[in-house]
């Protein structure tokens, strides 16, 4: 329990020091002119969840903010947490874009699976307030209703699966009145309800605004409950990041530059369209829906800033 203690206290230490790191250097993405567009860029891989939350990854690559960084990113999406982090510690890709328990997860040893090294990753930007809700089949109408039921996660140990346990527990559902099935990352989770294979799961805006058009439900959302929950989050390993600070950099302020983009009210048309051009099977009218849930304050956070009362509600 010390241990514990001891580790949430630096935690928090350093989730109000990247904060205070990540709104100076939105503060200098603001001000400093666009760099001239380099001839050779240099590769920076990141491996995604997919999905609409990378709206602003998508809007930098389609306005050149990262090339004026020098950087070419180079998306690579992945089917569940197991494989992000792990591909990610091993020194596989430069940089991850998933949920912060995850990060917290595999540097106290209770990955999903070992890993060979010592993982040396931290969390180094926000990205939402925790755009997650339970999402269940349309028979589904209340908590009770879940008695006996399937659900499914990620991974039992990241991923989000604390947060719908905790969200079961305080409806007076026990671990012994449900089942639970890995079913991977979020697109594969949302196909698997989509099928009704399962009948719940976390998803993430915009999946939540995908199911209720097709008649699912939307128990809770998870902000409506802590108020303060970091989601997604940048992620990277400490040794990288010191030896390829100007990349990192170059990442932060074109994301930074990418979601102001997407915030100006004159941009809204052509960034639907951008939205669209990487998720071609969303209707128009969900895409505006989408713009209107991840384009506010409780949704994607505007200067990709820590809040370090977040990790405390994970933790």
């Amino acid at each position: 329990m010390f241990a514990r203690e001891k580790h949430r206290e630096e935690f928090m230490k350093l989730s109000r020091r990247l904060g205070i790191l990540c709104a100076l250097i939105a503060v200098i993405a603001a001000a400093l002119p666009s760099r001239v567009p380099a001839q050779n860029l240099t590769p920076l891989s990141v491996i995604v969840f997919p999905g609409g939350f990378n709206w602003p990854i998508w809007a930098a690559q389609e306005q050149g903010y990262f090339a004026r960084g020098g950087v070419e990113v180079k998306l690579t999406n992945t089917p569940n947490s197991v494989f992000q982090l792990t591909n990610l510690i091993d020194g596989k890709f430069d940089i991850a874009v998933t949920a912060i328990d995850n990060v917290i997860a595999y540097m106290e040893g209770q990955g999903e699976v070992p890993v060979a090294a010592t993982p040396d990753i931290f969390a180094f930007m926000g990205g939402d307030n925790g755009l997650l809700s339970l999402a269940v089949v349309p028979d589904v109408r209340t908590y009770q209703d879940l008695k006996g039921r399937t659900l499914s996660v990620d991974a039992m140990t990241t991923g989000y699966a604390f947060v719908l346990f905790d969200l079961l527990r305080r409806n007076g559902l026990d671990m012994s009145d449900y089942k639970v099935e890995k079913a991977g990352g979020v697109l594969a989770r949302w196909e698997a309800l989509k099928q009704k294979k399962h009948d719940g799961t976390m998803l993430l805006t915009p999946f939540d605004i995908l199911a209720k058009a097709a008649g699912f439900n939307v128990l809770q959302y998870a902000i409506d409950v802590y108020g303060h929950y970091q989601g997604l989050v940048g992620a990277t390993r400490r040794g990288w990041a010191k030896d390829n600070a100007a990349k990192l950099e170059a990442y932060i302020r074109g994301y930074v530059q990418g979601l102001a983009w997407l915030s100006e009210a004159g941009n809204q048309e052509a960034a639907i369209a951008v939205l669209r051009k990487n998720l071609p099977q969303m209707s128009p009218e969900l895409a505006a829906q989408s713009y209107a849930a991840l384009i506010n304050p409780r949704g994607l956070l505007r200067r990709a800033e820590e809040d370090p009362r977040r990790p405390g509600e994970i933790l």
